[in-house]
């Protein structure tokens, strides 16, 4: 199996575990955002190390790679506290949406980080799809914008983080270690408001999180593993199944149902992506 498919089957199983993410977020209820992020970390974090534990070189960091974990880690945690606030605030297939501007990002920071080109076309396409993210922010002073901005920052940092995570991959780093040290990180940052600010739960609520937690890590291991294989610009387009799971839940178990702009948008940023995915 070449490189590519390898890419392409782990896209598609991260696309899955972190529309069931969403869901499972959603479902625990009024818990802050950063408290949700916490949990889910401390499960990914855990489950990563007994990974690594079962490895020959065990914890072991390339020389020179642990500024990019730092940089990697601090952007996917700030894209993580956002996207759980967006899940909380929009439609769950509005705010994956919004995260799933992320390949897009990740084309103009592989480009200043990596120094990777992309071509007119793909330009092109980067420009249309945050035409569509704007059908589904729809601009206004309402609070609702505000909700969908903070989404797209979600976006933003997952798209950065993404970059950095091709950038360890093509250092030699193992996918499990980038996870582990991304959920060691964001469980540090989000730990002081657990230890200062902790919204008692309820039982369900423990369960749903440790759900996302562990849906969590099958997507991290998933995507960490697509993105080490294959460059974002070559297998990006399948994590849009993603929307199409995340829609599923929200309109079988939560009866929600995206507006026509949301809709619009969804057309022209998947389109996008399927148009930058056939010029290859």
């Amino acid at each position: 199996m070449t490189a590519k498919k390898k890419g392409v089957i782990h896209i598609l199983l991260a696309a899955f575990c972190f529309a069931m993410m969403s869901f499972f977020v959603r479902l625990s209820g009024d818990v802050p955002s950063i408290q949700k992020a916490f949990f889910r970390n401390i499960v990914a974090l855990f489950v990563a190390a007994a990974i690594l534990m079962r490895t020959e070189e065990k914890f072991k960091i390339q020389k020179g790679s642990i500024p990019f974990l730092l940089l990697r880690s601090f952007c996917g945690c700030v894209g993580l506290v956002c996207n759980f606030y967006a899940i909380d605030k929009m439609n769950i297939s509005d705010a994956n949406m919004l995260n799933k501007l992320s390949p897009f990002f990740a084309i103009v920071f592989s480009w200043m980080i990596l120094k990777e080109k992309a071509n007119a076309k793909e330009w092109f396409a980067v420009l249309v799809a945050f035409f569509g993210a704007i059908c589904v922010m729809k601009p206004s002073f309402r609070v609702e914008f505000v909700y969908a901005l903070v989404g797209a920052l979600g976006g933003l940092g997952a798209g950065i983080a993404y970059t950095f995570v091709r950038l360890l991959g093509n250092r030699g780093e193992r996918g499990p270690l980038i996870v582990f040290f991304f959920s060691s990180f964001s469980t540090l940052m989000t730990f002081p408001y657990i230890l200062f600010a902790y919204h008692p739960m309820e039982w369900w609520q423990w369960m749903f999180l440790i759900l996302a937690g562990i849906a969590a890590m099958g997507g991290q291991i998933n995507i960490t593993a697509a993105y080490t294989y294959a460059p974002a610009k070559e297998i990006s387009v399948f994590d849009y199944s993603q929307i199409l799971f995340a829609a599923m839940l929200g309109f079988v178990f939560l009866g929600q149902i995206p507006d026509i702009y949301s809709i619009l948008g969804y057309l022209l940023i998947i389109g996008a992506a399927l148009f930058r995915w056939l010029q290859r």
